[in-house]
């Protein structure tokens, strides 16, 4: 069986800066379906704003140099398992932005080895963007027993689940979709895109991507629980089950509201047409005023 190299816990990635462009803002909503004119809108007073979830496109180059410290055989086997971002404040058009990937704990999982790699981002300033904890399964691959090298993001409130969904929304899932998200986001991962290439990694076909499946799903909690605007949204956390093929569809389900110190936590969940969880234990926590 394949193994994680000893000591992989503490290595780093970057720092790597990027411009960010209002096209590139513009393309990541529209291939989320989130076509509102804050999104689209490069006339409106005062500017664009980013999707919520879009800091997972600076951040995928680093996540990408992390990988490259990996053998081959064993880098091509890692799976997003979890996401948790904390948005300190939304990217803009202009921002010269600079992120650091470190991974911060390892431990063995049924599946192989479970990979939480921290990205932190700032700005030309150094004050802080947005930071992700990222999880990554790496099937049937072993590891050390647990390493740890940072202490976790603190644990998000508990927010309590209704007997049923408060709303409900059904998305169509395009068999273009994983495509034009991977060029939107410029994420660039042959297994959403190239069926060869997916089945030789044990797949049945292209899936789409985890943080795009997240993303649809967000782009409906903005829409219903913060009256459609983005930069209320403060921290998005998940976790990814169910492979989404393409074409397809999903049901997003709003699961409950609770009011938390400063704003509001949302609890949702991301269905599969054949009914398995594709996000599992998503929560939304979202300011009272935009920041």
């Amino acid at each position: 069986m394949n193994k994680l190299p000893p000591g992989f816990a503490g290595t780093a990635a970057g720092p790597l800066t990027q411009t960010i462009d209002a096209r590139w803002l513009m393309a990541y909503a529209a291939a989320l379906g989130a076509t509102e004119p804050v999104h689209l809108d490069t006339a409106r007073t005062g500017g664009l704003l980013a999707h919520p979830l879009f800091p997972v496109c600076y951040e995928w180059p680093a996540v990408l140099e992390l990988r490259a410290a990996l053998p081959s055989e064993v880098a091509g086997r890692g799976v997003h398992a979890t996401h948790d971002l904390v948005v300190h404040r939304l990217p803009r058009a202009g921002d010269r932005l600079t992120t650091t990937a470190v991974v911060t704990a390892l431990c063995p999982h049924r599946a192989g080895a479970l990979v939480t790699t921290r990205l932190e981002t700032v700005d030309a300033d150094g004050q802080p963007v947005s930071t992700t904890e990222y999880g990554s399964i790496y099937r049937d691959v072993a590891c050390e027993p647990a390493e740890t090298a940072a202490v976790p993001l603190a644990v998000p409130p508990r927010i309590p689940v209704s007997a049923g969904p408060r709303w409900t929304a059904t998305v169509p899932v395009p068999a273009g979709l994983a495509h034009v998200y991977s060029e939107c986001a410029r994420i660039w991962n042959p297994i959403h895109t190239d069926p060869a290439v997916a089945r030789a990694a044990g797949l049945p076909n292209v899936i789409l991507h985890g943080t795009a499946t997240l993303g649809l799903a967000v782009t409906e909690v903005v829409r219903r629980e913060a009256a459609g605007d983005p930069a209320r949204v403060r921290r998005i956390t998940g976790r990814f089950g169910a492979m989404v093929g393409l074409p397809s569809t999903l049901t997003v389900d709003g699961l409950g509201v609770v009011e938390v110190a400063g704003g509001t936590g949302v609890a949702f969940r991301v269905v599969t047409v054949d009914g398995r969880p594709a996000v599992r234990d998503g929560r939304v926590l979202l300011a009272t005023r935009p920041i």
